[in-house]
């Protein structure tokens, strides 16, 4: 028989899967991906233009762009910190808090296939950081910014992320997830930043699939939900582990 440690340290893995996933779509949702040229041209101090043609504008752009995933990722790893803590004081509760937050999610992976729309999901807020193109300091406040101005945006996803987090009630594990999720938003915009003429063909294609990303999201959501209410995280760890032992080893 698995032991029950080794159980608890598997149920992280599909979770983690869940969050780097998650943090992808969030980078393909459309409000996030059209802007993606015009925020990394600005944080560099360059113009679209020089980041298609010039390799020495790409590098100062890719600069940016990493105090700008850090910024951004602060944001998270705090909130990944905050549900997680909360989650400790709700642990005794978890068995009511956990499928409830499961049919949140599954709501909002509805609003994102079709069935319905929630009307403050399709709006989002930015916030205005004044003229701070072209330095790393201001690429890391425009992350921040990021983080909370688009929050409406990328609420149902995140919200599914935190649920996870909250779940897990152990600090650590929470904000490992929520570290994923940022490395799953974060790293596109990397390179993107590195590589931005041979991405626009691959971006260009995404763009006129926005609407079929979105579905995927909300499929995505709804099953995460799904697992939540009956419990199915547990099952999916097991059967991680038997179709792949070496999984056991990690942790």
């Amino acid at each position: 028989m698995l032991d029950s440690a080794l159980i608890l340290d598997a149920t992280l893995l599909p979770a983690m899967m869940i969050a780097v996933l998650a943090g992808i779509l969030s980078f393909l949702s459309p409000c996030v991906l059209p802007i993606v040229p015009p925020y990394l041209a600005y944080m560099g101090g360059v113009s679209v233009s020089e980041m298609d043609e010039a390799a020495t504008a790409r590098r100062r752009v890719l600069v940016t762009a990493l105090f700008f995933v850090l910024g951004l990722s602060t944001i998270f790893v705090l909130l990944g910190l905050a549900a997680s803590t909360m989650g400790r004081v709700l642990l005794q509760a978890q068995g009511w808090f956990v499928p409830i937050a499961g049919i949140v999610v599954m709501i909002f992976g509805a609003h994102f296939i079709g069935v319905f729309r929630i009307g403050f999901l399709d709006r989002e807020v930015r916030m205005e950081t004044g003229d701070r193109g072209g330095s790393a300091f201001g690429a890391y406040i425009l992350g921040l910014a990021f983080a909370f101005g688009w929050t409406p945006c990328l609420g149902p996803i995140l919200a599914a992320i935190l649920s996870l987090a909250l779940s897990e009630g152990d600090v650590a594990r929470g904000t490992v997830l929520m570290s994923v999720y940022a490395l799953g938003l974060g790293i596109p915009f990397l390179l993107v930043a590195a590589f931005f003429p041979r991405m626009k063909g691959p971006m260009a294609w995404m763009k006129r699939h926005l609407s079929r990303i979105e579905r995927a999201s909300g499929l995505l959501l709804w099953t995460v939900g799904l697992m939540m209410v009956t419990g199915q995280f547990t099952a999916f760890s097991f059967w991680l582990l038997e179709q792949f032992p070496a999984l056991a080893y990690i942790g």
